[in-house]
Order: structure tokens, then sequence, then C-alpha cells
């Protein structure tokens, strides 16, 4: 729905005064999610175009491709728990004393949640400002060629890069957006390291329909020289990776599991739950160790030995060494929170267990988590408790066979589960 200008955008000033919810509001003219992927689709063809069209509009809001190497930047791609793995490092090297950025995506009430500082969205008066500088630059450097505004996604992560720069963070966690190769955050050329989590089948329209294609266009933000680290992952698909990185020149290792970090030391406690955030655990304590080793610091715990007999045999990629971690990153993996995935909300005799599973296998791994956090949860004397898991799909995915997943792997043919109780699914 077209909008009028608020007050103020086509004067030219670059620091509007406008209302939060204004901002909002234009934004949200600039397309949904939905449309923004129609868009890449219509673009996947000649998909440098993407690209380039990304480099053009970060020139028009007034930064050079060569201003994001100020950042220091962690790229993280991957199918699942790319988030998760982003707010474990954020979050370990915030414990180091280092002031963040954070960019991801979705975000799950308000849009200020993509763009943190210090772990915390920014704030309406930030993200007011921002909006208004990158917009109103945008509307003045208009011309017959250059006549558009960037969609939803290329405008945000264009702020993002604003707001990273002007607030002066130490570094910056970037997850991608779709892919790698083509996303839009790719326009970023060194990267301090760069991180590649679990691989799966998604967005097939755009990244296409194998595992071995999908790889091809995670790997795609390899750069020359940067160290790059991915969890385990399939036979097939790790060889792609490799491939890839061969291509770029890049350093790939493969994480070695989170075992391997607490062999011979305590157990780490984990902030998010669910079994599968180990891998993401281990693949953020390897991208933050490498950050901190890169930018010179010192007492980054003592590596271990890979023995020769385990380093290559069946493994295209060699294995990354595991290490001790320190104190700050102990306790940044415990004190990591990332809301909406595997979280439990009590109010009153109902219990909500929220996740973003989106695949077969991560709706596998939201169902181990649910059951073991059901069977955790204290009962009401009276059993009139009642546990509700939030079921929600969005895209070119396919709700019913997830759904029919999730209802055959929770209950069976029987909602009324003989250890968990009722329990209620909204969809």
């Amino acid at each position: 729905m077209a909008e009028m200008l608020p007050a103020g955008v086509a004067t030219g000033t670059a620091e509007g005064t406008e209302p939060d919810g204004d901002a909002v509001r234009m934004l949200n003219t600039l397309q949904t999610n939905a449309s923004y992927l129609e868009q890449v689709k219509r673009e996947r063809g000649d998909p440098q175009v993407q690209l380039e069209a990304m480099r053009g509009f970060l020139e028009r809001s007034g930064l050079k491709v060569e201003d994001l190497d100020r950042l220091n930047i962690i790229h993280v791609t991957g199918t699942k728990g790319k988030g998760s793995a982003c707010a474990f490092t954020e979050r370990i090297l915030r414990n180091c004393g280092l002031k963040t950025g954070f960019y991801s995506s979705p975000h799950l009430v308000q849009v200020r949640e993509r763009i943190r500082i210090n772990g915390q969205p920014i704030s309406k008066d930030l993200f007011n400002k921002y909006f208004w500088l990158v917009y109103n630059r945008l509307e003045e450097t208009k011309d017959p060629v250059h006549a558009s505004m960037p969609a939803y996604f290329r405008f945000l992560t264009i702020m993002a890069f604003h707001v990273f720069l002007q607030e002066k963070v130490d570094l910056a966690v970037v997850e991608v957006g779709i892919g790698g190769a083509y996303d839009c955050t790719n326009i970023i050329r060194a990267p301090v390291v760069c991180g590649v989590s679990a691989l799966d089948i998604d967005h097939t329209s755009i990244l296409g329909d194998t595992m071995e294609k999908i790889a091809w266009q995670k790997g795609g933000i390899f750069k020359p020289g940067v160290p790059a680290f991915t969890v385990a992952q399939p036979e097939r698909p790790l060889e792609v990776l490799r491939e890839r990185a061969q291509e770029r020149k890049c350093p790939l290792y493969l994480c070695p599991e989170l075992d391997e970090f607490e062999e011979g030391y305590q157990a780490l406690e984990l902030g998010l739950a669910g079994s599968h955030q180990r891998s993401n655990a281990a693949l953020a304590l390897q991208l933050a160790r490498t950050w901190l080793q890169r930018h010179g610091c010192q007492g980054l715990g003592e590596l271990k030995e890979v023995p020769p007999s385990t380093e290559l045999v069946g493994r295209p990629v060699p294995l990354a060494p595991a290490f001790r971690p320190t104190d700050a990153m102990i306790q940044g993996l415990r004190d990591t929170e990332w809301l909406g995935r595997n979280q439990v909300l009590s109010h009153g005799p109902v219990t909500w267990y929220l996740d973003g599973a989106h695949t077969t296998s991560s709706i596998q791994a939201c169902v181990r988590w649910f059951r073991q956090a059901a069977l955790n949860q204290d009962k009401l004397h009276d059993g009139s408790e009642v546990r509700v898991l939030l079921f929600n799909v969005t895209g070119d995915r396919d709700t019913a066979a997830l759904l029919k997943l999730l209802l055959s792997w929770v209950w069976g043919q029987d909602l009324d589960h003989p250890t968990l109780g009722p329990v209620t699914m909204l969809v």
C-alpha cells in the first residue's frame, strides 16, 4: 500500500526526526519477505546483477564496499542453526570485553531485533535516526538510471552497516539471509573468519533442489586467505564445500565435536536448549577464537594436538584442533540467549514451547527437545497444566508434510500423550 512521505523525508535532511512508527511503516513498503524471495527468483538468471545492485545501493547511501573492512566481520551461513551459532559467537566475544554488532534475520516481534549492539536491539531513536539517514540519501541520489529503492532485506543490511560503523563496534557478526554466493550480505569482501552451520534442503526454488547445489551456494561466502569453519556435513556436500574453498583459496576446517572441548575439563553448559545446539556452540568457539587470534589476543587456551590418524581419514576437510575454552568463552556459552529457539514460556497453567524448525531434520531436533523439556517441566498437582507447541511455516515449504511429521513424531495417533499429558498444537 502506498503511503505519503512523512514530514521531512523529501527535504534532504539525513537526520530526520520522524516517529519510529513512521520509519517502520515506510520500511514495510519496501516489500515483504515473500516479495523479496520472488525478486531473488526473477534475478537468479544473472545472480551477479543482485550483488552489483547491492553495491550500487551501498554507494548511494554514502558507503563504499571498502568501508565494511573496518567492521572486522564474522560472516556465517548455513541452513540450520546459523542464527544460534551467531548468537553464541556474539555472546562469547562480548564476554571478552568487545563492543559487538549483530545482524540477523528474521525478527520475532520488532524489526529492531535484526540490528543489535552488545546483544540488545538498537533503540527506537537509533532505528529512526539511521533509517531516515539511509532512506533520504537513497532518495536524494535517484536519477533515471538509479530510480529504485532497495528491497526490505537489502535496505536493512545497508542500514546495519551504517549503524555498526557509526556506533563504532569492535566487530560485527553477520548472518547470511538466503544462500551465500548471491546473498546481499556477500558484498563483504574481507571478513575476519567465516562459518557454515548444518546444511539441509530449504529455499529450493532459489538455492537448488539438492544438498550439493545448496552447499555450492553456501560456499560462496568463502574469501581468499580468510579461514572458514564448518560443522560436520554429509559426505558429498562437504566435498562441495571443500571444492569451493579450493576455488576461492580459502583455508577450510572441520569443527571437532563439542565433546573434544570438554575432554579433560568441565562439561560446557549452554544457554540454548537442545542437543543440536552443541554443534552450533562448537562452531562458535572456533569462530570466536580465530577472531581473537587474528587480532593478536593472548591467553586463548592451549590447542589440543590432532592425532595424525584421525586428521584426514575419511574426511575431505582437515579437522581443526580443539582447545581448552577460556573462562570468558565458557561464560559466554552459558549466558547466550536466542529467543524463539527452543524456548519455554510459562504463563499460569499454560506452558508454551517455541522453536523455529523449518526442515525435516529440524523438526526431528525440535521434537527431541520438546519431549525432554516437557518431561522436565513441573506438573501442577491438580493436573490442569496445558502444554502448547506453536507451529508456523512461511515461504514455499511443504507445510502439510512438516506438520504431518511433527504430529506423528510427538504424539503418534494420540494427542493425549501418556507421558506428556494433554498437549495442544496451534498452527
